[in-house]
């Protein structure tokens, strides 16, 4: 499939947006600017919603949201663990070019490897403008409700732009998603004081996040509420559990409490979805639903059709179930099969808002897929992983995307993988042997790309010594 073809309800629309510009702002001049509720769920994997694929998991809120909105079948994650993807989200550029590649802290370095990772950035650096600050220059209050994982206190939320942050801090999961939300180690911040007994922290967000709603109604908003579900550790509603027990296991699914802790977050979109129709916001909100990398994969889910899952840069760890509802732009019900990433979150809200970009981005605003005027123009997507994940079982890596091909170069040895997406989604049949010429042009697209943004590479490491473990 082109990198430029769109499917809406079936049918095929071919255009061309100029690459790394907005949309003009007259896209969104003829309504009010809207409101925006972004929820990003963390760990979520590709065909855990049932309008993805999953018969196993109950969505029935999710699965409304993309009955009315778009869903996008070939969204990505600009990285396969967590913050570098919120980095690009909150920045519309690429982890490599903001040199915050791994989750927050990361594994460090270990004897036995023969690389070193580079000395990559562990906070999301004051300097760049966020979309939350973007948005705030424009007239829009801006709330954080949910995990941050992008830097210790100096560079939490309300740092950034947010006006409101709630919950949000260095902590990349909680201790318990029971309250009082903590353990020998850490707690959720802010949440200790006036919870009660079996209250579950999904619900607590939501809370929080309904409260938020009312109490700015009548003002511009931009609701940014990052769930901390369904990241480990694995525990849900008792009863909810049970339901999903009793239920057989569908396409690999099988993992009752992490269906649980699924559907506790589809009720939270449930939610959110009916308080926005009970304050008559519903008509003049711009609603995105994504998740940040794909999911735990064997310990919580199977992401089938897809391979392997969080953290490598096959399928599974990559793309994402995104949806955008934006009423009287997006015609209910219909399907983008055009890549986007992460990274171009940024772009797109600010071109919906009817304001400027601030700088430069890697992303493109994706309003002409929404609005159906048109395509876009890039080459290709691209990752870069520098780093050892889950005691090493992932390797250092780098991927590129453009049109129907995938190339992944692995840095220990620059081995390469070459898959043919739309033939073998599942990337099942490795082509670079007998595709040697396509691979080769592939790695030339990545290694012009790692030199244009600067990419830190790891390097070999003098002190290896592989029978340390």
């Amino acid at each position: 499939m082109s990198m430029s073809r769109v499917i809406l309800n079936g049918l095929t629309s071919a255009g061309m947006a100029l690459a790394l510009c907005l949309a003009p702002a007259s896209h969104a001049a003829a309504a009010q600017r809207p409101n925006v509720v972004f929820f990003l769920i963390d760990d979520l994997g590709w065909a855990d919603v049932g309008c993805f694929g999953s018969q196993y998991h109950q969505t029935p809120n999710i699965d409304r949201l993309a009955a009315e909105g778009m869903r996008f079948t070939d969204a990505y994650a600009a990285c396969a663990v967590c913050s570098p993807t919120r980095a690009s989200i909150m920045t519309g550029k690429y982890p490599a070019r903001l040199h915050l590649t791994d989750w927050i802290p990361g594994e460090g370095d270990s004897p036995t490897d023969p690389l070193r990772i580079p000395d990559w950035r562990k906070f999301l650096s004051l300097e760049e403008v966020t979309v939350a600050e973007a948005l705030k220059s424009a007239g829009y209050t801006c709330a954080s409700i949910g995990k941050w994982h992008l830097g210790g206190p100096p560079y939490y939320p309300e740092h950034q732009g947010f006006d409101l942050n709630v919950a949000g801090g260095d902590i990349g999961h909680p201790a318990s998603y029971f309250w009082p939300y903590e353990g020998r180690t850490h707690t959720v911040p802010g949440l200790k004081d006036g919870g009660q007994e079996g209250e579950y922290l999904t619900d607590r967000l939501t809370d929080a996040a309904e409260r938020f709603l009312e109490q700015n109604s009548a003002k511009r908003f931009f609701l940014y509420f990052p769930h901390y579900a369904v990241h480990r550790p694995l525990e849900g509603k008792r009863e909810v559990v049970a339901k999903y027990k009793a239920r057989p296991p569908q396409g690999g699914q099988t993992n009752a409490v992490y269906a649980a802790m699924v559907e506790s977050v589809d009720d939270s979109v449930g939610r959110i979805l009916r308080k926005l129709d009970a304050l008559s916001l519903a008509r003049n909100t711009v609603v995105v639903f994504m998740s940040d990398n794909g999911g735990l994969w064997p310990q919580s889910t199977v992401n089938a059709p897809l391979r392997a899952g969080k953290g490598y840069p096959y399928e599974g760890g990559i793309r994402e179930p995104m949806i955008v509802k934006w009423p009287g732009v997006t015609p209910p019900g219909t399907t983008c099969a055009v890549p986007v990433s992460s990274i171009d979150f940024f772009p797109t809200l600010l071109d919906i808002a009817g304001a400027k970009l601030p700088g430069p981005v890697d992303g493109l605003s994706l309003v002409p897929l929404l609005n159906r005027s048109g395509s876009l123009r890039r080459e290709a997507l691209f990752w870069h992983y520098p780093h050892y994940w889950n005691n090493s079982r992932v390797r250092p890596y780098g991927a590129v995307r453009a049109g129907d091909w995938k190339l992944i170069e692995f840095y220990e040895d620059m081995r390469m993988e070459l898959y043919n997406l739309s033939d073998d989604p599942s990337e099942a049949r490795d082509l670079a042997p007998e595709r040697s010429e396509k691979a080769f042009e592939l790695r030339g697209l990545l290694h012009n790309w790692r030199r244009s943004v600067n990419a830190q590479m790891p390097t070999p490491n003098p002190d290896r010594n592989p029978a340390s473990r």
